[in-house]
């Protein structure tokens, strides 16, 4: 079976997410960044959904007075959970952008994730319960993060790709 990364200089290699697109930024490539943005936003949309459930379901055992500064509780923390999710992702593309990883450490690293996807969402769910009163600006940050991911202009594995093929 052929490698992902090619050996051959001339050749541009994969990149998860992106295969060769990345190389020319053509229609192709504008094509799966607008497909992934789409995704993930839509995604983090059904995790705020649910995430609002959920605190809908704590927020039924509150007295009535109580629900009223929670919910402003809530209101302000998901404002600035939002920011904050921002800031958090912005922050860590600038210093993976400074320090690329190559095309085979791209792919070292997506495989990496998968393997751990199964516990974290064994864990999730019962952080989930946990998490119910807090619910809504534990989902503000996930969207801050998501949508600073979707809207940087080069994602990592394009600069360390480039820099691997001396351009």
């Amino acid at each position: 079976m052929a490698s992902r990364v090619s050996s051959d200089p001339a050749t541009p290699p994969a990149l998860p997410g992106l295969g060769t697109t990345w190389y020319e930024r053509g229609a192709p490539y504008w094509g799966r960044r607008v497909v992934t943005g789409v995704l993930w936003v839509s995604v983090t949309g059904l995790v705020c959904f649910l995430a609002v459930s959920l605190y809908e379901g704590f927020r039924d055992q509150l007295p009535g007075p109580a629900r009223v500064v929670w919910d402003w509780v809530q209101a302000v923390a998901g404002c600035g959970a939002f920011v904050w999710g921002w800031l958090v992702q912005r922050r860590g593309h600038r210093a993976k952008l400074a320090d690329p990883p190559t095309p085979q450490q791209a792919w070292d690293r997506k495989s990496s994730e998968k393997r751990r996807t199964t516990g974290l969402a064994v864990l999730g769910r019962v952080l989930a319960v946990v998490a119910a009163p807090a619910a809504p600006a534990i989902a503000a940050f996930a969207l801050g993060w998501v949508c600073a991911v979707v809207t940087v202009r080069e994602y990592p594995s394009e600069a360390g790709a480039r820099r691997a093929l001396g351009g």
